[in-house]
């Protein structure tokens, strides 16, 4: 089989790639290359196809895309509708099936976490028959313009759920789609776990949350896990029109992720929440907390025969070991936000 990988340089890209090549199957990747900014990608490996094009001008890469005939597309890119439609016009009679890396975010409960869904709380877990949100742009444009500097290919028009539209919405080339959940592991350009990294580096000796978010589920996966979800779906044609989350089997809460990840550091400091009154603002949560994140995954580790290929604790020391050797937040920032928790540390030990 050929399978064409568009983003395959990126977070996610590497280990679909490798999970591609090990299976024995012919592999190109499109990618845009780095900016002045950007650290180059990683080189690729040998017998790859390169295919260099920007994401929101795929139109230029058409000839080199017919060249290689791909069987399967795997997009790990896409952000709105009019770069699916791009997508699935230009692949129709060229390839035989499309698969599309969205996003848990689809799901009514991320709209009543950020408060733009009107109701009740969204039962749990989460099933790939829930229902979708009905406001569309989740986000607002301060957060998408900060998100475009960390993702080039995103665009203004962001949203998972028109993009599913039109991957699911052509007979001729049927569609399949990966909802992912809160994705962690090495190359995390979010660095979702950098703030235990960055303490525990600095010889902090208490990691603080405040009691809101301390009790908070989410789906997590680790990076290696989510990539193999995308693989499978793509050699496998009975994924063809189907829907699947991703995520591991439980989601532990933030409280609890925290103490995993000082164990998975060998740290041996205190995990410390906070009362409300004395939580510092950078430690607050925007949303809705009282709605969880929860999503099941059984669907594809039924039919696609998915599941986890590393142990929690292994896959947090890795991406730990990773986050210590990237630069770390500026001095100053990290001093305001140490002293902010300091203060509060100090207020509740006054109260004991």
């Amino acid at each position: 089989m050929r399978a064409l990988v568009i983003g395959g340089t990126g977070f996610l890209g590497p280990p679909v790639v490798a999970g591609l090549l090990q299976r024995g199957h012919e592999v190109a990747v499109l990618h845009r290359g780095s900016t002045r900014r950007e650290q180059p990608p990683d080189p690729l490996p040998n017998g790859i196809v390169e295919i260099r094009a920007d994401r929101n001008r795929l139109g230029e890469a058409a000839p080199a895309i017919r060249r290689f005939a791909p069987d399967v597309v795997v997009d790990l890119v896409l952000s709105s509708a009019a770069q699916a439609r791009d997508l699935m016009t230009l692949l129709r009679g060229v390839a035989a099936r499309v698969v599309a890396a969205s996003s848990l975010d689809v799901y009514r409960a991320t709209g009543v976490l950020y408060g733009s869904e009107p109701g009740g709380l969204e039962p749990l877990p989460i099933t790939e028959e829930s229902p979708l949100r009905t406001r569309l742009h989740l986000y607002p444009p301060a957060q998408i313009a900060a998100l475009r500097g960390v993702f080039g290919w995103l665009d203004d028009d962001y949203d998972k759920i028109p993009v599913e539209r039109e991957v699911l919405g052509l007979a001729e080339l049927p569609g399949t789609v990966l909802r992912l959940p809160i994705v962690y592991g090495p190359r995390d350009k979010l660095h979702r776990f950098r703030p235990v990294a960055q303490r525990v580096a600095d010889g902090r000796t208490a990691l603080v949350l405040g009691e809101a978010l301390a009790g908070w589920r989410a789906t997590r996966s680790y990076v290696d896990d989510a990539a193999e979800a995308l693989a499978l779906a793509a050699v496998n044609p009975d994924s063809a029109g189907r829907v699947y989350n991703v995520g591991e089997p439980d989601a532990p809460t933030e409280r609890e992720w925290a103490s995993l990840a000082a164990r998975a550091a060998r740290w041996g400091g205190q995990v410390v929440v906070l009362p409300a009154a004395l939580t510092p603002q950078h430690l607050r949560p925007p949303g809705n907390v009282a709605q969880h994140w929860v999503a099941d995954s059984g669907r594809l580790r039924r039919e696609l025969g998915w599941s986890e290929a590393l142990p929690r604790e292994e896959a947090l020391r890795r991406t730990l070991e990773w986050e210590s050797r990237q630069p770390p937040a500026p001095e100053g920032e990290r001093r305001s936000l140490y002293a902010a928790e300091d203060a509060a540390l100090a207020a509740l030990r006054s109260e004991a």
